[in-house]
């Protein structure tokens, strides 16, 4: 497995959470990362410091965002939208490394926050296909 940072999709991830009003979700302890050669069916994943490592680093939580570019990088945008807004809604309200789980995170909350994100931006709520990829 390689990793870079993934400048592009971080802004794009910033540009979401500011658009969608994500206030528990603080930009300044997010990371992106691109990775390639990875195996797994996975399109992202979403990883985070636990609450013993905040504790031994003595800092607030933090969340890496990791984006599998052999299958992220060749989605139509619509479709990277929604796999942010995914990766984004595991993130809970309380930001302190822990997670939202699947029984939240699917295929309803996740276009209905896309649909948000669409009217935010001037577009009807019906353009773009309701994916079931996570």
């Amino acid at each position: 497995m390689k990793y870079e940072k993934a400048l592009d999709i971080e802004e794009r991830t910033k540009e979401v959470i500011k658009k969608l009003a994500m206030h528990h979700v603080q930009p300044e302890n997010i990371s992106c990362l691109r990775s390639f050669g990875s195996t797994s069916n996975a399109i992202a994943r979403c990883h985070s410091l636990s609450v013993a490592m905040q504790k031994g680093m003595n800092r607030k939580g933090f969340y890496t965002l990791e984006f599998i570019s052999e299958r992220f990088d060749k989605m139509p945008e619509d479709e990277k939208i929604r796999i942010i807004i995914h990766e984004l809604m595991h993130i809970p309200k309380t930001f302190g490394g822990g997670f939202r789980h699947h029984d939240f995170v699917n295929t309803r909350s996740v276009e209905k926050m896309f649909k948000e994100y669409k009217q935010g931006k001037g577009v009807s709520a019906n353009e773009g296909e309701n994916k079931s990829w996570w």
